[in-house]
């Protein structure tokens, strides 16, 4: 087990007894896998450079260790008194459960979950206790999908280490301007100069290195720990790309150097291990859901149904809360298409939407609770229920309206009232994770009687 992991499971309160529920059997479809295919033609490098917005930060208030231990104890009252239901519509977590079940018994050899979302993902703060909490349980599948480089400042795995030379341009990020080929994470490096490097540190027994096919793509050479492995092209029709790698388990450096003067397009790595689960994080600062709008539908298509994820996991709305631009409605909608093509994509995939947390503002030297996360909340929820989703309300799991407050003075959250400490998202991946495994758990109890009925249901058809 990770020491981060056995340290949080260690510091926990002890779990209260199961709840006893029945969980409705979900249906998985097969996803196609046919090849998609474009015709647009991939954009020219830009020169202009994506504005940075400014972001004020505020310092952590200063509080007694009276006021900070009152502080700590509220909100782990807070974490014991679960909202009911802790997760809406769990019967359609029932995919993924029963994956989890197949990877506990030896019957599948890996699950993947992909985590979309903004600032709070992007950290790995958050994510990087729930790989280790999920991999301490099921296996270490691996980091799976991280991506190329350091694409942007604030974007982190802790399961890997990568870095990339200069003259790279990053496309797509929180903007998504470009041609929306951004590959699985909706970023993209890209260069044409000879020369140029990208790096990797992983734990693993297999990588792949995921770029851009394109007309006039120059050649790359892949190398583990200094010795050159592979060469391949990027040349031919616009088409996603793949060069995959064998090798022996254990630590490895992997390298890609560009050979030649020519277009190279890259959009991140996937190093994994034989048997396992993988938690693969895709953060962008600042990141709002619709910008998954703004990728490439085929492009991403075809890179999600490679990944096969058993579970996505979005986490949107911080963002959205503090945008004017958004109504209830018109949120509704846009969260609503994000979750229905993610389902056209891969339908056998279960989804959960982490709401956003409690968040203030400052209005005229006093923090105030931000009335925009109501609207995006009451969207997200509905759209969940229109599109058979679970949800998860992170602020009604962290005390609901106001909660923030003690989360600050706690020392779990920051000074901006929007955003945790390593501690505070260590706090909220724990209660997630028991969240998960209790309805897991659930699923197990009545996963007996749901065979037998598919059993008896298939009897009955064959006579």
């Amino acid at each position: 087990m990770p020491c981060r992991a056995a340290i949080i499971l260690l510091c926990l309160s002890p779990a209260l007894p199961l709840a006893a529920q029945t969980i409705a059997q979900a249906s998985a479809q097969t996803s196609p896998t046919t090849k998609p295919t474009t015709k647009k033609k991939p954009a020219k490098k830009s020169k202009k450079k994506v504005r940075i917005p400014k972001v004020r930060h505020y310092p952590p208030p200063r509080v007694s260790a009276k006021v900070r231990a009152a502080s700590l104890q509220k909100v782990a009252f807070q974490l014991d008194e679960r909202p009911d239901p802790v997760i809406d519509r769990p019967g359609t977590l029932v995919p993924f459960f029963e994956r989890l079940y197949r990877l506990s018994i030896g019957e599948s050899p890996t699950v993947h979950i992909l985590h979309f979302g903004d600032s709070h993902t992007a950290s790995d703060d958050w994510t990087g206790v729930l790989r280790d909490l999920f991999q301490s349980r099921f296996g270490n599948g691996g980091a799976g999908f991280s991506l190329a480089g350091i694409p942007f400042k604030g974007y982190r795995r802790f399961d890997v280490r990568g870095g990339a030379s200069k003259d790279w341009d990053p496309a797509g990020l929180r903007t998504g301007e470009g041609d929306g080929l951004f590959g699985l994470g909706g970023v993209s490096i890209s260069t044409e100069r000879a020369g140029q490097t990208i790096y990797l540190d992983a734990d693993c027994a297999s990588v792949e290195l995921d770029y851009l096919q394109q007309p006039g793509g120059g050649r790359v050479a892949l190398s583990d720990n200094e010795a050159t492995v592979q060469e391949t092209s990027t040349e031919g029709p616009l088409a996603p790309g793949f060069l995959q790698y064998a090798t022996v388990p254990g630590r490895h450096r992997f390298e890609v150097r560009t050979l030649e003067p020519a277009p190279v397009r890259l959009f991140g790595w996937v190093t994994e291990n034989p048997k396992g689960i993988t938690y693969e994080s895709m953060g962008i600062n600042g990141a709002e859901a619709a910008l998954i709008g703004r990728w490439d539908e085929s492009m991403h298509a075809a890179y999600l149904k490679r990944r096969d994820p058993a579970l996505i996991v979005l986490a949107y709305g911080t963002n959205e809360a503090t945008d004017s631009k958004w109504s209830e409605a018109g949120y509704l909608e846009k969260f609503s298409a994000i979750l229905q093509r993610l389902r056209r994509a891969v339908p056998a995939a279960s989804i959960l939407v982490l709401g956003p947390p409690d968040r203030f503002t400052r209005v005229k030297g006093h923090w105030r609770p931000y009335e925009g996360v109501d609207r995006i909340v009451a969207a997200q929820q509905e759209a969940c229920r229109q599109n058979r989703c679970a949800y998860w309300n992170t602020r009604a799991r962290m005390g609901a309206e106001g909660s923030m407050i003690s989360w600050v003075m706690a020392g779990l959250a920051q000074g901006d009232y929007a955003h945790f400490t390593s501690l505070g998202y260590q706090r909220l991946a724990s209660v997630l994770f028991q969240d998960i495994m209790r309805q897991y758990e659930s699923y197990l109890k009545v996963r007996p009687e749901l065979a037998s009925q598919s059993t008896d249901e298939q009897t009955s058809q064959d006579h």
